[in-house]
């Protein structure tokens, strides 16, 4: 019924706890999750959730602010892409949030090493015709502008994909839209003061909306601070269901064909 598009089941917080969580998702109705690769140090451990367990995927990617890790070529990541159940390139994109206290006052110009991983994140998405997982904080300007200057437009050829986790404004919102991305809404759209952000729930398409977790971070209200996993999806659809003015069952059922039609081959 319900399907987790971004989670980090890897991650060490979940990890160990994957047979507690998979009853969990059992009795929530969330029946698929879509496990997000961040380094590609973590990449086999990422598939290896796929390859062991029907209803869920992989991504392939290295996280916009990871430092320390093998750098990503093109042809790593179509190599991996081209792995079974692979269904995705990312998570990718840029961030800049609090730049000058974790990056020891630098400033965006020092920053293109960012948007260099960006840039080869999406060339290898188009090369193999998979979704992007875009990831975007205090950057939206030049994640918009880049995605354009590779080519994407939203026209044939192009790779496409979701902008994860939106914390930004209506207007990006449009932009990642025009070029033909996908919208995904976390738990955050369940806290007291995301209004702006449920305001653009309400806007975005039905047949553009996804739904998620990122867990083990944001776990919806009434879960906030603890430690989330994908399980408390359906609290999400709930919260966009009432903003949306929606049966439940509807945005469950949206979600997951907008999860399939995107990311190919996603059927249990």
């Amino acid at each position: 019924m319900f399907v987790d598009s971004h989670c980090h089941l890897s991650f060490p917080e979940l990890a160990t706890e994957l047979p507690q969580i998979r009853e969990a998702m059992a009795r929530a109705q969330v029946d698929r999750a879509l496990c997000i690769c961040t380094t590609l140090e973590e990449f086999e451990t990422v598939h290896g959730l796929a390859l062991a367990y029907d209803n869920f995927w992989a991504s392939v990617g290295v996280h916009p602010d990871n430092e320390g890790v093998t750098e990503p070529g093109l042809q790593d990541l179509v190599d991996r892409s081209g792995l079974p159940r692979v269904v995705a390139i990312g998570e990718t994109g840029l961030d800049y949030y609090q730049m000058d206290e974790r990056k020891g006052g630098r400033s965006i110009a020092d920053l293109e090493w960012q948007r260099q991983r960006f840039r080869t994140h999406i060339r290898a998405a188009r090369q193999v015709g998979k979704p992007l997982i875009i990831h975007t904080r205090a950057a939206s300007a030049d994640t918009i502008a880049i995605l354009k200057e590779e080519g994407e437009d939203g026209s044939a050829g192009c790779a496409g994909g979701v902008f994860h986790c939106f914390t930004e404004t209506a207007e990006v919102a449009r932009a990642a839209l025009d070029l033909g991305f996908y919208i995904s809404f976390s738990g955050i759209i369940t806290f007291k003061n995301a209004q702006d952000l449920r305001d653009v729930a309400a806007f975005v398409p039905a047949d553009r909306l996804l739904i998620e977790t990122d867990s083990p971070y944001l776990a919806p209200v009434p879960f906030r601070g603890k430690t989330n996993n994908p399980s408390y999806v359906p609290y999400v659809a709930r919260q966009i269901a009432e903003v949306r003015k929606m049966p439940l069952e509807d945005v469950a059922k949206a979600t997951s064909d907008n999860f399939e039609r995107l990311f190919k081959g996603v059927v249990v």
